[in-house]
């Protein structure tokens, strides 16, 4: 999936005195305070970190409260997905002017019906919403399904993903893949089958 990246960085986290006998503690619990937001020092969502405290030693900083720096080395992964990029998410809701899905756990998506491209038909299958491809009866995008989308947008206030089908490599990601790995396997044959004559 695009839109996922990771960084190195060096950053300088400052910790009050009173929590100076478990520093590493401290510094995880400023850095954890970091996951799930838009940071534009880092320029994406923080989803992960690992940590390592580049020296013992601390900068104490002058005022009212005595903070000390300390140094530290971590390499964090972030969710920033660009226009253009694709990703993919669980769609929880089908309706006939949109698709609704969840990306990576935390990041709603949405994808409306002037953005779904001509070849999917809205139907009710079972009492449920769908939307099925006409010319791949197999190519449906109901709830469960995991949705390959582009992004349009991405509004790192409220973490919501403006989407996009109407490119023909997204969809089912299942069905997709599946369907590239054929298309794949018809190409090799058609190769030998060449050679041999």
């Amino acid at each position: 999936m695009e839109g996922l990246k990771l960084s190195d960085a060096e950053l300088m986290i400052y910790i009050h005195p009173s929590k100076s006998r478990n520093v590493f503690k401290a510094i995880c619990r400023e850095l954890s305070a970091l996951l799930f937001q838009y940071n534009e020092t880092f320029d994406g969502v923080l989803l992960a970190y690992d940590a390592t405290v580049k020296s013992k030693q601390a900068k104490i900083l002058a005022g009212l409260h005595p903070y000390f720096g300390v140094r530290v080395n971590t390499r964090l992964l972030l969710f920033d997905p660009k226009p253009n990029s694709l990703v993919e998410g669980e769609i929880v809701k089908v309706s006939p002017e949109s698709i609704h899905c969840i990306v990576l756990g935390f990041s709603a998506a949405v994808v409306t019906d002037v953005d779904i491209r001509e070849e999917f038909k809205y139907k009710v299958r079972d009492g449920e919403g769908c939307f099925v491809s006409r010319s791949h009866k197999r190519h449906a995008l109901k709830v469960g399904t995991m949705l390959r989308l582009q992004v349009q947008s991405f509004d790192e206030e409220v973490m919501h993903i403006a989407g996009s089908l109407l490119p023909e490599n997204t969809g089912c990601a299942k069905w997709l893949e599946k369907h590239s790995e054929e298309a794949s396997s018809h190409m090799d044959r058609d190769n030998k089958r060449r050679k041999i004559a």
